[in-house]
């Protein structure tokens, strides 16, 4: 996806908006098993789909908490959160996560993402912070919210925001 005028410069014009919604994906069993396998965590809520059945209040397996979590940075991607001008986008990090309703195997989720704040750094680095809802079809609570971090690496010429453009077109490149 694309956001309209969305770009290095233009980041703090999209602060307090909604930068978009990614599509649906299924987290099934299957991505759960995958899940269990590569971070060890086997709790049998998660991949005994047989004793889910008998013994979980949710009748079924469930993901893992840190599996949704971890679809966010691919689902803010698809949204576009990294302007198309930047070099590059990366995790930084996370301040507040919130775990609000399990997501069960067969379940289909998708990101809503709101931008929060732009913090401009030294040699082209920004760290952008956004709101995430992992929102789940059909229920009324999402999965999970988070305040998510990325830093935004661009080259030094487009790094200026739009403010400082304009700044030095009035002062004739000059501060």
């Amino acid at each position: 996806m694309s956001i309209e005028n969305y770009s290095v410069a233009t980041l703090e014009d999209f602060i307090g908006r909604e930068l978009g919604v990614s599509d649906w994906v299924v987290v099934d069993q299957a991505r759960i098993d995958n899940f269990a396998a590569c971070t060890g965590d086997r709790q049998w809520i998660h991949v005994d789909v047989e004793r889910a059945k008998r013994e979980s209040p949710y009748r079924g397996t469930i993901a893992h908490g840190y599996l949704t979590l971890s679809l966010l940075a691919g689902l803010a991607i698809e949204i576009g959160i990294v302007p198309a001008d930047a070099s590059a986008g990366v995790n930084y990090g996370l301040d507040k996560v919130r775990f609000m309703a399990p997501v069960k195997a067969g379940a289909r989720v998708r990101s809503r993402v709101t931008l929060v704040s732009v913090e401009r750094k030294d040699g082209g680095r920004i760290i952008v912070k956004t709101m995430s809802e992992l929102q789940i079809e059909g229920e009324d609570k999402p999965a999970l919210i988070a305040e998510t971090l990325a830093m935004l690496v661009v080259e030094a010429p487009s790094f200026k925001s739009r403010k400082e453009m304009s700044e030095e077109q009035q002062h004739g490149g000059k501060h």
